[in-house]
């Protein structure tokens, strides 16, 4: 008498996110769920701490960190007992967008797909730091700590032009003071209040990353 073979339940998918800290790994776990909603729900997102060192290197030697970076992400996606979907790489670039922004994104972005093979892979070089991206939603600071206000001259503007966005903001918001830690909770006042779908402003840096991220197919795999 033959036996009914039980199939085994589907695997959900993971998304690994990779940064500079946890700060811009919890920035950038509210970004993609405000710009890719069915994704979020359909994978775990969760986060390597491996230091995140690309941007300044080039060739076997950057083939070298992502190929490193991405088996990291693949080891976390195993402990989670997950299917790996892909990696999201956060970095700062310390710089205005140029020609230096524009060779940096592109071999990095080039390395992290080869290493990561069928899976997806992004890459979120903030210009100049992602203290920068938070900028696009002034009202998300208020919403955060009622005391704090982003004044109108900086708002609707380039933010990526900004070369020192989070010493600005710690001169500028001192009741408290302007902490890196904040930054989370401001992305996520910003979410949580649906700001995010509408940026004051620009960054081409924060677009391309929305627009790369946007582009990732939502994998077939239970929401729970």
């Amino acid at each position: 008498m033959s036996r009914k073979r039980i199939a085994k339940p589907a695997k959900r998918g993971v998304v690994v996110l990779a940064g500079e800290s946890a700060n811009d790994r919890r920035m950038l776990a509210a970004f993609i769920k405000a710009a890719h909603p069915g994704l979020a729900a359909a994978v775990t997102l969760t986060e390597i701490t491996d230091p995140v060192r690309l941007r300044k290197k080039s060739g076997a030697e950057l083939a070298t960190a992502a190929g490193t970076l991405v088996s990291k992400a693949r080891g976390k996606a195993r402990l989670k007992a997950g299917e790996f979907v892909g990696i999201a790489v956060h970095e700062d670039m310390d710089a205005c967008p140029g020609p230096a922004y524009d060779a940096a994104r592109k071999a990095v972005s080039a390395a992290l797909s080869k290493a990561s093979g069928a899976s997806s892979s992004v890459y979120a070089l903030a210009a100049a730091e992602s203290e920068a991206w938070l900028l696009l939603f002034p009202e998300a600071f208020t919403f955060y700590r009622p005391s704090w206000k982003i004044p109108a001259t900086w708002q609707g503007k380039d933010s990526g032009r900004r070369q020192t966005p989070k010493e600005d903001l710690e001169g500028l918001l001192t009741s408290p003071r302007f902490r890196e830690s904040d930054g989370p909770e401001i992305a996520a006042a910003a979410l949580a209040q649906g700001l995010l779908a509408a940026p004051k402003g620009s960054n081409r840096s924060y677009q391309e990353f929305i627009a790369d991220i946007s582009n990732w197919k939502v994998p077939h795999t239970p929401s729970r």
